[in-house]
């Protein structure tokens, strides 16, 4: 803009429509946004010439380049406190000059050209960059919002605190040292490639994300060197990536004629070592997804071989069980293969020797027989048979149809009924004692009532020292259902169900809450005279329960 300054002193009508149009193609804005930002600064240099107070406007014809500047006064009913009287006139003083003036519509006076000096027309160049920056930044934002998800080429500009400010010829952008992949350094002058993850409207401008670590930054590397993904033939439906060193992706194909792990390894590896080449040598390993969890994390946990998978759906976890030699390799290096695994499908990940799961099995089999002798009163053939049938629980067999336990070899109608009823009595005499129990804990009467607990759960939360509401409501999920140390681990109890019953203990809070503030716009004082008039009387089975509960402790 080097000849704005001479152009907007000498203000000749076709230079100017010139040098918008030159600073419009340059800045890669709208020319009418370019004359506009002239307009406004034309406008400030005639209120610097004929006072500030009026309502000035200036206008450059969009054809001929002709500028004219206009005094606006506002017409209105009576001149109000706060009006002012330089930009509004009355009505009866407009019809004096225009005499169909009506209220509301503005008397608009044109007024001789202004000849800018030099002080003017350094303002007025000050006006317009600022103003032509503004629009080139909403330009900016504009087009790199409607690019989020792509990957796009720069330069480096400079590196601070480890933050690459890359130049990407209209806009510049920044990769957060967070966003480079591990051990990786830039200079200014380096070419870089980086995927666009967001563009926010900041104070400064617009701000353009960069990231080289994004999980998407790797699919759209594959997308651009494997024709059939960009062509939607192939899909990378999961990625998991440990940046700069190791990653996973899963691919299917969507025509059963097209190997998906071949088409992205390409002849010889020459599609994969390119996207390898551009991270910095990081490993990836291609495996075919599937719908079906154990499968696909059989898969993921390439290039170590699986005996036997067993999935807990409630807990959505998945116990994986290798060969003693498989177990450091399915493991990987501080447990990156299994985390990537576990990330790329979702799943929990346990990873068990043949050993470890065979003594496991062992030690839950003799565990609940021990229970099912103990509570059913029966010998150990008949325990181990339950156990075998997959029964778990006293409540189970206290519960399930006649006919299925009748079923079991070595079982007849007779045993099935006794086994059941010996089932039943058990819960009933369990169920008494876990009510004694509660009494003997001075459990408070308003934990009994938060939803999901049974007796056993309140009998653990007692004797944990969890004993009211509040109690209950001040624990985190972890502190019910962690497996080693967790006070509800033997409650089968998921994180969900944990997190479902602390809400549940801290609903009154928020009732609490809400009552006070309906007190408060009721009018609190009238309630606060009566209190002090007339204290409620505490109930004396309430107040003294509390005490009772610490003698007996």
């Amino acid at each position: 803009m080097a000849s704005l300054e001479t152009t907007i002193e000498q203000a000749p009508r076709l230079e100017m429509l010139q040098v918008a149009d030159t600073v419009a193609r340059d800045k890669g804005i709208e020319r009418e946004e370019v004359l506009v930002a002239m307009e406004q600064a034309i406008q400030k240099a005639g209120r610097s010439k004929y006072g500030h107070e009026h309502d000035i406007r200036a206008a450059i014809d969009r054809k001929t380049g002709e500028i004219k500047l206009f005094r606006y006064r506002a017409v209105v009913e009576a001149i109000e406190e706060g009006d002012d009287e330089i930009t509004h006139l009355t009505l009866e003083q407009a019809l004096r000059i225009k005499p169909d003036a009506a209220i509301g519509e503005f008397l608009i006076d044109e007024l001789p050209p202004i000849d800018f000096g030099r002080v003017a027309a350094q303002t007025a160049k000050q006006v317009i960059v600022q103003k032509v920056r503004e629009a080139e930044r909403q330009h900016q934002f504009r087009e790199y919002r409607d690019r989020v998800g792509e990957i796009v080429n720069g330069l480096v500009k400079r590196v601070e605190f480890g933050n690459v400010l890359v130049d990407l010829g209209r806009a510049e952008a920044i990769i957060r040292r967070e966003e480079l992949i591990p051990r990786e350094n830039f200079r200014q002058g380096d070419r870089v490639r980086a995927y666009i993850y967001d563009v926010r409207e900041e104070p400064r401008g617009p701000q353009i994300f960069l990231s080289r670590t994004h999980p998407q930054f790797m699919v759209m590397l594959f997308a651009q060197e494997v024709p059939e993904i960009y062509d939607g033939i192939i899909e990378i439906r999961e990625v998991a990536r440990d940046p700069g060193s190791r990653a996973k992706i899963a691919v299917i194909s969507n025509d059963s004629g097209i190997d998906p792990v071949g088409a992205c390894v390409g002849m010889r590896g020459s599609r994969v070592q390119a996207v390898v080449a551009e991270l910095q040598g990081e490993k990836i390993d291609i495996i075919p997804w599937s719908s079906d969890p154990a499968t696909f994390v059989v898969n993921g946990l390439a290039p170590a071989e699986v005996t036997k998978v067993v999935l807990d759906e409630e807990a959505h976890r998945i116990d994986v069980i290798v060969p003693d030699e498989q177990l450091s390799l399915a493991i990987g290096r501080r447990g990156q293969n299994v985390r990537l695994a576990s990330q790329l499908s979702g799943w929990d990940i346990d990873i068990l020797t043949e050993a470890e799961e065979s003594e496991r099995r062992q030690t839950e089999f003799r565990t609940r027989s021990q229970a099912f002798i103990e509570a059913l009163d029966v010998d150990d053939v008949i325990a181990h048979l339950l156990v075998m049938e997959g029964f778990s629980s006293v409540e189970e067999i206290a519960f399930v149809p006649i006919e299925d336990l009748g079923a079991i070899e070595g079982f007849d109608e007779a045993i099935a009924e006794e086994l059941r009823d010996r089932a039943q009595n058990f819960l009933v005499e369990e169920e008494e004692r876990h009510q004694s129990r509660l009494g003997e804990l001075s459990v408070s009467p308003d934990l009994l009532e938060v939803p999901g607990l049974t007796t056993g759960m309140l009998v653990a939360l007692g004797e944990a020292s969890i004993k009211s509401r509040d109690d209950l409501a001040d624990l985190a999920s972890d502190e019910l259902v962690d497996a080693e140390d967790g006070i509800l681990r033997d409650f089968a109890m998921s994180e969900e169900e944990a997190n479902a019953v602390i809400m549940a203990a801290r609903a009154h809070w928020f009732a609490d809450e809400a009552a006070d503030e309906a007190t408060d716009e009721t009018g609190g004082e009238d309630g606060a005279e009566e209190t002090a008039e007339s204290p409620a009387e505490p109930d004396a089975d309430e107040s003294a329960s509390p005490v009772e509960g610490k003698d007996e402790a």
